[in-house]
C-alpha cells in the first residue's frame, strides 16, 4: 500500500511542479522530484507522464487543456487503414492523452496503440475486429465527452 501512496503523491509533485516551473525534459523532472525529496528515476517519471495525460507543449510538459472539456473536440477524425490498422486524428498534443484513454478501456478488440502528437494508431487483428474496435473507439470518447459535462 505504502507503494501506491508515493505513487500518487509523486504525481501530485509532478502536477505542482508543471504548474509553476517551465519543465523541458524528463531528466529535469527527475531532479525536481529529487530535491522535493522523492526517489525516483526516469523510468517511473516517464510512466507518470503517461498516466497523468501530460503532454508537451512549445518544449515544456504542461496538462492539456481546451476550452471545451469534451474528448470530441479533441478527436478529430477516425478511419480504417488496412484490414488491421485505425487512424485517430485530434488536436495537436492531445494525442499521448487520448492513448492512455483507450488503453484504459482495455478494449478487447485492441492489440495496441502508438501515440504521435496529433495521430493515434491502434493495432487491430484483422477487419472484424477493426471494424468493432472502431464502433467502440467511437463510443467510448462520446461517452467520455458526456461524462465531461
Amino acid at each position: 500500500m505504502q507503494g501506491k501512496q508515493d505513487k500518487g503523491r509523486r504525481q501530485q509533485k509532478i502536477l505542482s511542479l508543471i504548474r509553476v516551473k517551465e519543465i523541458g525534459t524528463q531528466t529535469e523532472l527527475v531532479r525536481e522530484l529529487q530535491k522535493a525529496g522523492f526517489d525516483v528515476n526516469q523510468s517511473s517519471v516517464s510512466r507518470d507522464l503517461v498516466e497523468l495525460g501530460l503532454v508537451k507543449s512549445q518544449g515544456i510538459y504542461v496538462v492539456p487543456t481546451s476550452a471545451d472539456p469534451s474528448h470530441t473536440l479533441r478527436l478529430r477524425g477516425l478511419r480504417a487503414a488496412g484490414d488491421s490498422l485505425i487512424v485517430l486524428k485530434c488536436d495537436s498534443g492531445f494525442a499521448s492523452a487520448l492513448t492512455v484513454d483507450i488503453d484504459r478501456a482495455q478494449l478487447p478488440e485492441v492489440i495496441g496503440t502508438i501515440a504521435g502528437d496529433d495521430t493515434i494508431f491502434v493495432a487491430v487483428n484483422g477487419r472484424k475486429h477493426q471494424e468493432t474496435a472502431i464502433r467502440a473507439l467511437n463510443n467510448l470518447f462520446e461517452r467520455k465527452a458526456g461524462e465531461d459535462t
